[in-house]
């Protein structure tokens, strides 16, 4: 895995700083939508991807678009309000987090490339952080978001062409996704975007046939099937991508192959008709 060291893109000289501080009642709350075990208590290291339910920003609602998001994609100068979605990204993991420590998290933007899709131009955007704490650096990550242009209500949604998943795996699990899942977890995320939970909205204007499911929360997933099957692993690199939107209203299946050595893992998500969603590696230590 290569994470981007210099910054090409003309933006902020100094990176964004927030902290946060990894809340054990936000870590069993995620526990529970999750269906985990035991929740992790303070003193505990926080499981990998689990981060992403930390350092949201508190958007007033005032400042909200109609499809949920920021109004203004501030974080993107010269860009026009439009539509985001996650498309993949990067970590590597130098240690664990800490539950119940605060963390200070540098966020810069590093690259920004355009393409042009079936609605038109796709700028994709990606922003690195730096997690700290006690002044080392825990984790390096990098996530890639996709910007789509405003479209006409009646184009058809960008659904790339269909690549069929592997058919063999070591370890997989069947998900069945519901509307109670997708508005927690967008809940604990502090995500307001429509497609994760008003229907009608998410046909009618963006064109869907049904509600999406969380990228991050694929990919969570990906992450715990992992840990499900070898308990003691740690995790030091983590590498996603987003093929195709994953739907609700059939169960998908997560899939896991490991390698012959058992130092990596390759996974990946398919839906009901066996088609690849998403795609991820994990590199144990």
């Amino acid at each position: 895995m290569t994470l981007t060291s210099k910054h090409p893109y003309i933006g902020a000289d100094q990176p964004e700083i927030s902290t946060d501080i990894i809340a054990h009642t936000r870590t069993a709350a995620l526990n529970a939508v999750l269906d985990c075990g035991a929740p992790p208590r303070d003193g505990d290291p926080l499981p990998e991807l689990w981060h992403w339910i930390f350092f949201q920003p508190n958007i007033r609602q005032s400042e909200l678009a109609v499809d949920g998001y920021l109004r203004s994609n501030a974080d993107t100068p010269g860009m026009r309000p439009q539509q985001h979605m996650w498309a993949g990204g990067r970590l590597r993991c130098h240690a664990p987090l800490t539950i119940g420590q605060s963390v200070s998290r540098a966020s810069n933007i590093v690259k920004v490339e355009t393409k042009t899709g079936r609605r038109g131009r796709l700028t994709f955007v990606t922003t690195r952080h730096l997690f700290t704490n006690f002044g080392q650096v825990k984790i390096e990550e990098e996530q890639d978001i996709v910007y789509i242009e405003p479209h006409d209500a009646q184009a058809k949604p960008d659904i790339r062409q269909a690549t069929p998943a592997p058919e063999n795996c070591t370890w997989q699990r069947i998900i069945h996704p519901t509307e109670t899942l997708l508005f927690r977890y967008s809940a604990l995320t502090f995500n307001s975007h429509r497609i994760h939970y008003d229907y009608p909205y998410t046909t009618a204007i963006e064109g869907y046939p049904n509600l999406l499911v969380h990228g991050p929360l694929l990919a969570t997933l990906l992450m715990n099937l992992v840990h499900q099957n070898v308990p003691q692993a740690t995790v030091r690199e983590f590498t996603f991508k987003a093929i195709r939107p994953t739907f609700l209203g059939h169960p998908f299946m997560i899939c896991a192959e490991p390698s012959i050595d058992g130092k990596q893992v390759a996974l990946w998500a398919k839906d009901h008709e066996g088609w690849l969603t998403m795609t991820a590696t994990a590199i144990l230590a």
